[in-house]
């Protein structure tokens, strides 16, 4: 059976396309359309989806939202298991992440091999996960944010060999401080296993960025937080990651992390080149109280995520719809900040070839939403 989708404002690949149709067939995008010709191709087994009836006469259907970055969810973090994964994710889900790669923090190194490795697992019965991204434990101690520094270590070959192995081929990215001792080395080792390097919780300067580039990292975690400002004569790692069409640049576009004026000041200075991510750790969802990060006392006060006793954000409770409008709101083009939601971020970890796009051959992942950017239906591989 197949599912086609009609009278909707498509957009994707960065433009938008009125009275727009689709057609899934099975996981896949089969056509694409304008107007009534959606009606020559329909069989009777089909699902019809009016999109105007669903979500009103300004619809708006997009790629699935890929998260390349994100912790937990709806009280649930990534990393206490398989179950706690699937409840998160089911709340993202909801809020039109139709794929995300699982992000776990800076643990003992036996207990992030053993969280990788389960991860892995899971890639072969969900078709919403992606992999793993290992968010320490090769961290700076001056920016390490949210991370238990004690646990911290340099990016020694031995450890991070470890860590890739357990994920059979899963571990989608790995950030990396460059200036630590074997952090080029690093940086060489994880693209040389298939993985996208990424630069974070830093305090290299725009040379060490830039080196770190040329030897193969191709994303920035999390832009402008835990790390060096961007300062007119210290460009930073921002300086250096907007200024090298190599680079994507991670973003979280809560109006906490990153003031919206610098949001779209982001999304001009790297067109195409911006990946909003969530960074939610469990309490996105689930509301103000305690909660715990890494082993650490998390505090969500008014939305906003801090280390317990008034310590550095310690990740979001930002949803990926809530970036979107924030970032309508703030001036971005909505194609552009649909690209950064979609197509960006698969094609930072390696999926650009069939996933963030609603094209023939594409996954069929989509999301619908209504004229004020509000999420009412949503596909992943074709099923709502």
């Amino acid at each position: 059976m197949s599912v086609i989708i009609h009278s909707a404002r498509l957009v994707d690949d960065d433009r938008a396309t009125e009275d727009a149709w689709v057609r899934f067939d099975g996981e896949r995008v089969a056509e694409v359309g304008t107007g009534s010709a959606w009606r020559a191709v329909a069989a009777p087994s089909d699902q019809i989806v009016d999109a105007a009836a669903v979500a009103g006469t300004g619809a708006v259907l997009t790629p699935g939202f890929v998260d390349i970055h994100g912790h937990g969810g709806a009280g649930f973090s990534y990393d206490d298991g398989p179950d706690a994964i699937r409840a998160a994710r089911e709340l993202h889900r909801a809020h039109g992440t139709t794929q995300a790669v699982i992000s776990l923090v800076t643990a003992p190194l036996d207990a992030m091999e053993r969280r990788v490795a389960m991860v892995a697992d899971l890639t072969e019965t969900d078709a919403g996960i992606l992999g793993s991204h290992l968010e320490g434990p090769f961290l700076d101690h001056a920016h390490k944010g949210a991370h238990d520094e004690r646990l911290l270590r340099p990016p020694q070959s031995d450890a991070l060999q470890r860590l890739l192995a357990a994920g059979r081929g899963t571990v989608r990215q790995v950030t990396v401080a460059p200036e630590l001792p074997g952090g080029i080395d690093a940086v060489s080792l994880v693209v040389s296993a298939g993985a996208a390097a990424a630069i974070g919780h830093t305090g290299a300067d725009a040379g060490m960025c830039a080196e770190a580039f040329d030897a193969g990292a191709t994303i920035l975690t999390h832009a402008f937080n835990a790390m060096p400002g961007l300062h007119h004569r210290a460009p930073g790692p921002v300086g250096a990651a907007a200024s090298d069409p190599r680079v994507t640049l991670e973003l979280i576009a809560d109006g906490v992390h990153v003031h919206p004026t610098v949001v779209r000041i982001a999304f001009a200075a790297a067109p195409g080149r911006i990946a909003l991510i969530t960074d939610a750790m469990a309490a996105a969802g689930a509301g103000e109280g305690r909660y715990e990060l890494g082993g650490l006392d998390v505090e969500v006060v008014d939305g906003v995520a801090r280390l317990a006793g008034g310590g550095p954000i310690a990740g979001s409770t930002l949803m990926q719809d809530a970036a979107l409008r924030l970032c309508v709101a703030s001036g971005v083009a909505l194609p552009a900040a649909v690209h950064a939601l979609s197509t960006a971020p698969a094609r930072a970890v390696g999926r650009g070839a069939d996933l963030g796009r609603l094209a023939p051959g594409f996954l069929a992942d989509a999301v619908l939403l209504d004229e004020s950017l509000r999420v009412r239906r949503v596909w992943t591989a074709g099923r709502d």
